[in-house]
C-alpha cells in the first residue's frame, strides 16, 4: 500500500464495504480537517484492515 497522504484507494474500498454514519463517510471522502478527524480516521483504518483481512479468509 502506498504511504502517500492523498492515497485515498483504502477509504473508497471501506466506504464499499459496509454502510457508514453519515460523519464517518463524510471523513472518508473529505479528509481530516483536526485531530478530532486524524484519530478517527485511524479507528477506521484499523477497522478497514480487519474486514479485509477477513474476506480475504473468506475466499
Amino acid at each position: 500500500m502506498s504511504t502517500k497522504r492523498d492515497d485515498k484507494s483504502w477509504q473508497k474500498d471501506f466506504l464499499n464495504m459496509k454502510s457508514h454514519s453519515l460523519s464517518d463517510a463524510k471523513l472518508l471522502m473529505g479528509g481530516i480537517k483536526g485531530l478530532k478527524d486524524a484519530w478517527r480516521l485511524g479507528v477506521l483504518h484499523v477497522e478497514y484492515e480487519r474486514l479485509k483481512k477477513l474476506q480475504e479468509q473468506q475466499q
